[in-house]
C-alpha cells in the first residue's frame, strides 16, 4: 500500500522472477552475467557515494528490463562499510518462454552496469524461490542482489458451486493478546475448535500458554509488539520506526525465545510501525529467514506490512473483516462472527481476529456450531497465507 507500481524507491529493494527460468539459464550463466574486470588495489575502492550511484544505476537498468509495474527496491547502506541492497521480484504471470526472455534481458542489463563499474560476483545461492548473490569491487563486498521468483496466487474468493454457495469457504480465527491470563487460554482450549492463538511475549504466562497450546495441537503465533499511536499503552519492548536491521532481528529473536513453537507472526497494535516502509523492509527478511508466515492485523489503513511481506517472499495474509470484538458484548460479537461466516462464503477465505474476552468466547460457543451447516470450514491461519 502507498507504493507506485514500477517505481524505484530510495532506501528500499526488490524484483520478481520465476525459479524455473533460473534452471533454464543455469548457474554458469548467472556466474558469468555479472562478471567484469576488477581492479584489486586498495586505492581503487569505491566511496559510499559511488556505491550508491552504482546501486541506483543497477535499479534503473532492472526497471527498464522488466515488465511495467514490476517493483524495484533498493536500500542504501546508511554508513561506510554497510552494503547496498537491490531486490527484484518477478511474478510468474506469463508463459515460460516469455518469463525466460525477461530473465535473460534483466541479467544482460545488470551485467552492462556491473561490467562498466568493474564489479565481480560471488557464487550465487538459491533457497526456494530466492536467489542471492553478492557483488564486489577490488575484492570488497559492495552490493547484494536478491531476485525472488514467485507464482502469482489465484484467489478462490467468490467461487460458487451449482447451489450458489461459496465453494471451499474457509475461515481462520486468530485470538490475540494471550500471555497474561492463563484461565482465558484454558477456556479457549476447551472450546474444541480449530483456532489459532497469538501470544504476547514477556507476559507472566506467555511461555506456558504457548507450550500448552502447541501440545494440544493449536497453532501458535507471536503477537509481535509494534509502535502504535500515542494514546495506546505500549509494551515494554516493541518494534518502532528507525530501528536498524540488527536490532529488529535481535528483538524478534528474544521474543521467539519467550514464545516457543510459533508458526507465524501478527502485529500487536503497530499503527505507526506497519505504516513505516523502512521498518517493514527490515522485519520481513527476519521472518522469511526464520520460516515464519505473517498476518497483517491491519490496525491502520496506511499499513504497508502485507505488501512488504509479499515483496520479500514471506507467506502472508491480512485481516479482511472487522475485528470481532471492538465492542466486547456477546450480541455484538455474535453479529460480527455471523458476518465473518457470510464473508467466507462470498470471498472464499476470511481471516478474523478477536481477543480472549469472556463475551468473545461465549459468542464463539454460540455461533461456531453453525459454521459447518453453512459450508464454512474453520482452518488455521497458516492455511490462508500465500
Amino acid at each position: 500500500m502507498g507504493r507506485q507500481p514500477g517505481s524505484v524507491q530510495p532506501n528500499l529493494y526488490c524484483c520478481q522472477i520465476k525459479t524455473s527460468d533460473f534452471a533454464l539459464l543455469g548457474i554458469s550463466f548467472l556466474l558469468a552475467v555479472l562478471s567484469g574486470g576488477c581492479k584489486k588495489s586498495e586505492e581503487n575502492r569505491l566511496t559510499p557515494a559511488q556505491v550508491h550511484q552504482i546501486t541506483r544505476d543497477l535499479a534503473a537498468a532492472a526497471s527498464a528490463a522488466v515488465p511495467p509495474g514490476t517493483p524495484i527496491k533498493l536500500r542504501q547502506g546508511p554508513q561506510p562499510g554497510n552494503n547496498d541492497y537491490l531486490r527484484i521480484v518477478l511474478k510468474n504471470d506469463s508463459t515460460a518462454d516469455a518469463q525466460h526472455a525477461v530473465v535473460a534481458k534483466l541479467m544482460q542489463s545488470l551485467n552492462t552496469v556491473a561490467t562498466k563499474n568493474h564489479l565481480t560476483q560471488d557464487p550465487p545461492t538459491q533457497t526456494g524461490d530466492l536467489l542471492h548473490f553478492k557483488l564486489r569491487h577490488s575484492g570488497v563486498p559492495t552490493l547484494e542482489i536478491e531476485i525472488v521468483t514467485r507464482v502469482t496466487p489465484t484467489s478462490s474468493a467468490g467461487a460458487k458451486n451449482s447451489g450458489g454457495k461459496a465453494a471451499g469457504a474457509r475461515l481462520a480465527i486468530i485470538i490475540d493478546d494471550l500471555g497474561s491470563d492463563r484461565a482465558a487460554a484454558l477456556a479457549i482450549f476447551a472450546l474444541g475448535y480449530h483456532l489459532t492463538i497469538s501470544v504476547l511475549p514477556n507476559h507472566e504466562h506467555s511461555m506456558d500458554i504457548a507450550k500448552e497450546a502447541h501440545r494440544l495441537g493449536f497453532q501458535v503465533m507471536l503477537h509481535l509488539p509494534m509502535q502504535s499511536v500515542a494514546n495506546e499503552t505500549p509494551e515494554a519492548q516493541e518494534l518502532h520506526p528507525g530501528m536498524p536491521a540488527s536490532e529488529v532481528a535481535a528483538l524478534v529473536d528474544r521474543f521467539l525465545q519467550n514464545v516457543p513453537d510459533v508458526a507465524g507472526v501478527n502485529n500487536h497494535q503497530g499503527s505507526q510501525a506497519t505504516a513505516d516502509a523502512e521498518l517493514m523492509d527490515e522485519l520481513m527478511p527476519v521472518l522469511r529467514d526464520r520460516h515464519l508466515f505473517y498476518v497483517d492485523s491491519r490496525t491502520t489503513a496506511a499499513t504497508v506490512a502485507y505488501d512488504t511481506a509479499q515483496d520479500f517472499g514471506v507467506r502472508s495474509a491480512f485481516r479482511n473483516v472487522p475485528f470481532l470484538d471492538d465492542v466486547a458484548e456477546v450480541a455484538t460479537v455474535r453479529q460480527q462472527l455471523e458476518w465473518a461466516l457470510r464473508a467466507a462464503r462470498e470471498k472464499g477465505q476470511v481471516v478474523a481476529i478477536g481477543h480472549p474476552h469472556a463475551s468473545t468466547l461465549q459468542a464463539l460457543r454460540e455461533v461456531l456450531p453453525r459454521a459447518q451447516e453453512l459450508g464454512v470450514q474453520l482452518v488455521l491461519a497458516s492455511e490462508l497465507v500465500h
